[in-house]
Order: C-alpha cells, then sequence, then structure tokens
C-alpha cells in the first residue's frame, strides 16, 4: 500500500466520523432514565405583589420503559414538592404516571408528564442532537435555537463543567391562572448532553406585567443529579470565548502592534536623554558631608574673564646744580644742557 492509498484512507474514515457524528440523533432506549433538582421562585413584586415572595421545590425523575419498532418511546414520571411563601403557607406534594412521545418528531402521544398549558407540545427534556448551530427546534411550545453545540456548562450536583448542547430561546404568552392575568415575557436557556441528547439543565425567567401597576419576576432553575448517561469533562472557560476572541483577534494584533510601536520610541527617547551630562552648568553637582568635593572637569577655563591691568613704574633722577650757570640738571648728564658747561 503507498502512502497516498494510505491518506485516501485516513481522509475516508475522518469523514466518515464527521458524517456519524453530523448525524446522529437522540435515540432513547429501555432503562435510561436522569433524576433532576428544581427550585421556582416569584419575587421583584410590584403593585398588589409588592413584598410578596414564594418559592417551590422539586426533586424528580423521568424513566424511559421502552421503545417500538416504530419510535414511540414509553415513559414514567414521578417528582415531589415543597412549597412556601412569605406569609408563611407551606405545602408539600408529589405526582407520578406514564405517557408517551415519539422519538421522530418528540411529540408527546398520550398524556404528558404533568404539562399543562400547551397545545400539542414536544417533550422538555430531550432534543435531536443533530441539529447544528443556528438550526431551531421545540421544547414544549417555545421555539429553540442552538447557540453553540460546544458548550461548557457548570453542572452543580457534579461541581463540574461538562460539554453541553446550548439551546435558547424567548417569547411571550398570556398568563390567566390563580396569580391573575398577565402579559408574560420570558428567556429560557436549555443544555443538552452532546451524545444522547438527553437535559443536563436549563434556565428560565419569566417577567408579568399587567396594565394597572402589578407584576412579578418568575424563575425556573433545573439541573440533573443523575442519569444513566455519562457526561464529558469541559474546561471551565468557555470553548465559545475563545472563538469570539479568535474573531477580534484582528484588532488585538493591531493594539499590541501600535503599543509595541509606543514602547519602542519611548525607550529610544530615552536612551538618546542618556548621552547628555549628567550635569548642566545650572545645576551643582551635590556633595555629601564629611567627603572632599570631586574636582572640576578638564575643560572648564578657570581664567578670569578682566582686561589685564596695566603697571605704570616710576623712575627717580637725581639732580645737581651746574657749577657755572646754577641751573638744575640730571647728576646723570655729562654737561648743562643750557650753558654747556661740563658738569665738574
Amino acid at each position: 500500500m503507498n502512502s497516498r492509498s494510505l491518506v485516501v484512507i485516513v481522509f475516508s474514515l475522518f469523514l466518515a466520523l464527521l458524517l456519524v457524528h453530523d448525524f446522529a440523533t437522540c435515540a432513547p432506549h429501555q432503562g435510561d432514565y436522569f433524576s433532576y433538582y428544581e427550585v421556582q421562585n416569584l419575587g421583584n413584586g410590584t403593585g398588589d405583589y409588592s413584598g410578596y415572595t414564594e418559592q417551590t421545590v422539586t426533586n424528580g425523575t423521568e424513566t424511559i420503559g421502552g421503545v417500538t419498532m416504530n419510535g414511540t418511546v414509553s415513559a414514567h414520571y414521578s417528582y415531589s414538592w415543597d412549597f412556601s411563601n412569605s406569609t408563611g403557607s407551606t405545602e408539600s406534594g408529589n405526582s407520578s404516571g406514564n405517557f408517551t412521545f415519539s422519538s421522530n418528531d418528540f411529540l408527546y402521544i398520550n398524556r404528558t408528564d404533568d404539562q399543562t398549558g400547551y397545545v400539542n407540545p414536544t417533550v422538555w427534556f430531550c432534543m435531536d442532537n443533530s441539529i447544528p448551530e443556528t438550526g431551531t427546534f421545540e421544547l414544549l411550545n417555545t421555539a429553540m435555537t442552538v447557540v453553540s453545540k460546544n458548550y461548557s456548562y457548570y453542572l452543580p450536583s457534579q461541581n463540574r463543567n461538562v460539554y453541553a448542547i446550548f439551546a435558547q430561546g424567548s417569547s411571550s404568552k398570556p398568563r390567566n391562572d390563580v396569580y391573575g392575568q398577565f402579559t408574560a415575557t420570558y428567556t429560557w436557556d436549555a443544555y443538552f448532553d452532546p451524545s444522547s441528547g438527553y437535559i443536563i439543565g436549563y434556565d428560565y425567567t419569566e417577567q408579568d406585567t399587567n396594565p394597572s401597576g402589578t407584576g412579578f419576576t418568575y424563575t425556573e432553575s433545573l439541573y440533573i443529579t443523575s442519569s444513566s448517561y455519562s457526561l464529558t469533562t469541559a474546561p471551565a472557560t468557555n470553548p465559545n470565548g475563545a472563538s469570539d476572541l479568535m474573531k477580534d483577534a484582528p484588532y488585538i494584533v493591531a493594539i499590541v502592534i501600535i503599543i509595541a510601536t509606543i514602547l519602542i520610541i519611548l525607550y529610544a527617547v530615552s536612551r538618546r536623554r542618556r548621552r547628555l551630562p549628567k550635569h548642566s552648568a545650572e545645576q551643582p553637582v551635590y556633595t555629601p558631608p564629611g567627603e572632599t568635593p570631586p574636582p572640576p572637569p578638564q575643560d572648564i577655563d578657570l581664567t578670569p574673564k578682566q582686561p589685564p591691568v596695566q603697571q605704570i613704574v616710576i623712575k627717580e633722577v637725581v639732580k645737581v646744580k651746574c657749577h657755572y650757570c646754577g641751573a638744575l640738571i640730571d647728576s646723570t648728564a655729562e654737561k648743562c644742557p643750557f650753558c654747556g658747561a661740563p658738569r665738574s
């Protein structure tokens, strides 16, 4: 087998793996299950709900009992709940039952796991994991969009991050129940196991308001506590964050180049300044007490800049009288300059 054939075979296997990954779908099997912990909160009330809060804590399990040849899935649900509110009221309860859904389109077929108020809903705990990023599907009656297929989700029950498919949906709906009549707007973030398509967790936030100024915030937070499907540990940093960083890489490189250029210029200027004398004529050298001042530089001219003083020499000459005419003449003169007679 030559190297070219080996390359073709390796590439074909790699392509096949990609195709299997991309087109794998959620296929429920008998014995699949997950248990979950959910907290529902109502707060931030206004108007009639000002100062009022309530909380419901639920622990539940969903189990797959069997799957027929046409894709009908038989399942069983059970859960218990504890309710409390700010007025001091408390309640507890539980529910369980059987239902079926289709593994082809994920629609409930016969009964539900106690879901009310929906029209022809899909299951909330399972999705088609072959849907690509930006692809859409439904949970209950909410349209969801796949945001990431490589998301790092923190799972509190296992105190670690796991890889997940991250999907998000938002919409509005009318609420008309024991709470009253409201317009509800909500956002739903859901996280699924990439290999099986089963739920890992979700966060739901709803804001309810009405024209009278009464309203409240309602939230649901759910995550699994155990499951038949294993999860893969992910880095604490969201992989999508690295992708966003790569998108901004050209701008980051440009900024780094500009900063480096500025630093080089500043360094060059500082080096040029170091070539100047340490002390100028206006900056005398400081000498610590007890030390001898350093000698002046060799090129300093200490010659006074005043013009030289002219000296006048006064010469004294002795005078004597001429013996003939009596005039005073120099003692060094040989004859009298007045009468011409010799000095002696």
